[in-house]
């Protein structure tokens, strides 16, 4: 979750540099790129588990918004295509699913508040195992700085 919350205030300072507080500005960003992957899956290779690793590509697009003291931003990401292999098995996977995460905040008071949901799965072909990722973060801090609200929920499965 703070890798996320320090995303979305660098791209917050970005967007005050280039529009300027007072001004209404948009941003859109679209990133696509290629990241090393490695994950244990615990029921793979018949239930010994194993690790698997590999790449994954991503495509990713960011938004923020600069209105008056108000920034708003959206972050989507998902994978577009992997290469993920089990190390002793040798059985292939796919990357799916999607990151997406949206804040909101005062540059006048400090107010934020982040959502973060990331469904991600490593779907194993044939008889191989399915590693399934889900959670959902939020985060409310109010204009003296104090974490009002804060929810996280996040399970993984392993079929």
């Amino acid at each position: 979750m703070l890798r996320g919350l320090t995303i979305a205030l660098a791209t917050v300072v970005a967007v005050a540099v280039t529009a300027g507080v007072a001004a209404a500005g948009v941003v859109s960003n679209d990133v696509n790129q290629t990241v090393p992957f490695i994950v244990f899956v615990p029921c793979a290779n018949g239930g010994a588990g194993e690790l698997v690793s590999g790449t994954i590509d991503y495509h990713t697009i960011v938004t923020s918004t600069i209105n008056g003291n108000n920034v708003s931003g959206k972050f989507h990401t998902n994978p577009q295509g992997s290469d993920i292999v089990g190390a002793v098995t040798g059985d292939v996977y796919n990357a799916v699913g999607v990151i997406q995460e949206n804040f909101k905040g005062s540059l006048q008071n400090g107010q934020f508040t982040q959502t973060f949901v990331n469904n991600f799965r490593i779907i194993g072909q044939g008889q191989a195992s399915n590693y399934l990722v889900h959670q959902n973060t939020h985060v409310t801090i109010n204009a003296n700085g104090d974490v009002t609200v804060t929810h996280d929920n996040t399970s993984v499965d392993c079929k």
